[in-house]
């Protein structure tokens, strides 16, 4: 299987990311993972993806690819992997095909994880964590013995500026901006598995199972969940 996994911030997309990965046996791989591992060994390619992080520039689409193209390139993604956060823009999804016809390869599927966006202001707005001992918490899913006190260290509970419901909304515009032509650039190539991310855990992870066996048996060996 090769898969591209897409979804709003808050959706629960690394979560259910993981869940696929393991169950198919192939690497989650990440683009801000791809960049770390580069700029810690010192090669070449990551000297210069250093040098962009650093300004505080973006990374160029090029030398993106280039990191993602050759990190899909290596002997544990033989038999498949899992794109995480990779690619945003319709040039991206281009860039990526064409590496992947290069290597006589295709994607099988591209996952969105599709979250209505109050749903997510109120799944993000609701997590505190504990700015002494860093475990986390939520207000309606994770709830600690004492109302606004950790369990661990007994400090009080804060809420991230990320996850406040003001910044929250703003993040959720700029991904649909930026993200809505590549959903349906995928969806004209009959890529797209749109799944319903509302509900627990466990149920999107059902759904997102059974629209997978489809594009499953297209990649050959399927292995139903």
């Amino acid at each position: 299987m090769r898969l591209v996994f897409m979804g709003p911030p808050g959706a629960g997309k690394g979560t259910q990311a993981k869940a696929v990965a393991d169950h198919y046996g192939v690497p989650h791989v990440s683009s801000g993972d791809i960049f770390r591992s580069e700029i810690q060994r010192a090669t070449p390619l990551g000297l210069k993806i250093k040098s962009y992080v650093e300004s505080g520039a973006l990374v160029p689409d090029a030398i993106t690819v280039e990191a993602v193209d050759g990190r899909l390139a290596g002997p544990d993604c033989a038999k498949g992997w899992l794109l995480d956060g990779f690619p945003r823009t319709e040039g991206q999804a281009e860039a990526l095909d064409k590496a992947l016809a290069g290597h006589g390869t295709r994607l099988n599927a591209v996952v969105y994880l599709d979250v209505q966006s109050e749903d997510i202001v109120q799944r993000m707005s609701g997590r505190r964590v504990c700015p002494k001992c860093g475990r986390s918490y939520h207000q309606v899913y994770i709830k600690p013995r004492l109302d606004g006190r950790c369990d661990a260290c007994g400090a009080s509970l804060t809420i991230r500026d990320d996850d406040k419901p003001e910044t929250v909304r703003q993040r959720l515009a700029t991904y649909q901006k930026q993200t809505a032509p590549l959903i349906d650039y995928y969806d004209r190539r009959g890529l797209l598995v749109r799944v319903d991310g509302g509900g627990a855990p466990a149920e999107v992870r059902a759904r997102l199972f059974e629209q997978l066996k489809e594009a499953a048996e297209h990649a050959g060996g399927s292995r139903a969940p």
